[in-house]
């Protein structure tokens, strides 16, 4: 570095500065402008705008299903192609971030874009990876505890029920959300099923969470019917198991005998029966 100039010099940094990481970003700055230093440090201690984080997530979510990450696209270049896991990773990482803002709503509405493309990760080749979700280091039930907790603690325990058990519904993968199964991600994932019990902490929520259910699987089962992609009701029905059978256990005495035949005969929950 002694023997260059200035003109070299501030390549070099340039250089650093756009192909470098967060950190390394946030050095330069503050080697550069040590006056602002201070400004920089509590903003970065704010949560990021949550429609920005949703535009960009909507945006890349978008490219990846229409395949530019695995083509010629001009909209993605050569490089970003081969940094997608960085990209999702980052888009995570606000989205959760964005939850603990103002703007719950629209931050919810980031994760939930990711979530969802993360489960299609698993059938469909959206990217250059054997196993995208492992790439990316992206652990889908940790994301979706982070956003019910915030559901309940912004909108009530009720509210946070009725929009949990949709999601658990539309996401729940009994093998979890990577493809292999056996890698790092893998390791640190839980049942959906289990996360949601744990945040129901009376029974009236749980009777709540079983009203819910039964017309979620039918909201799946319809969106399969007119064609859409989706999972089978034999999928569906194994990938729900576990929360089938938390709902059985926890839906006792005569009050419940009602909402237990209805969910008895339901041909989702019926047919899990059978295979289990």
């Amino acid at each position: 570095m002694a023997g260059f100039d200035r003109a070299d010099l501030v390549k070099v940094l340039w250089t650093l500065y756009w192909r470098g990481s967060a950190p390394v970003r946030e050095r330069i700055e503050d080697l550069l402008e040590p006056q602002a230093k201070e400004a920089r440090a509590s903003a970065r201690q704010q949560p990021p705008d949550a429609g920005q984080v949703l535009a960009r997530v909507t945006e890349f979510a978008a490219l990846a299903r229409s395949g530019a990450y695995l083509a010629g696209d001009r909209r993605v270049s050569r490089q970003e192609r081969t940094r997608w896991r960085t990209t999702f990773r980052a888009l995570a990482q606000d989205s959760i971030s964005a939850l603990s803002g103002g703007d719950v709503h629209t931050a919810v509405r980031a994760v939930r874009v990711l979530v969802d493309l993360a489960c299609e990760t698993k059938e469909y080749d959206y990217f250059r990876s054997e196993d995208p979700m492992e790439a990316a280091r992206f652990v889908v039930s940790d994301a979706v505890a982070v956003m019910w907790a915030r559901l309940r603690d912004t909108q009530g325990a009720g509210p946070m029920v009725e929009q949990a058990v949709k999601d658990l519904v539309r996401w729940e993968r009994r093998w979890g959300w990577t493809r292999r199964g056996d890698g790092r991600v893998s390791a640190q994932e839980v049942s959906l099923a289990s996360t949601l019990a744990g945040l129901l902490v009376v029974p009236d929520l749980w009777t709540l969470a079983a009203r819910e259910h039964a017309d979620a699987v039918d909201a799946v089962l319809r969106r399969r019917a007119r064609g859409r992609q989706g999972r089978s009701r034999t999928e569906l029905a194994e990938d729900l198991s576990e929360w089938h059978s938390l709902l059985g256990t926890h839906l006792t005495g005569s009050q419940h005998d009602e909402l237990l035949d209805r969910l008895s005969a339901h041909p989702a929950l019926a047919e899990a029966v059978r295979n289990g």
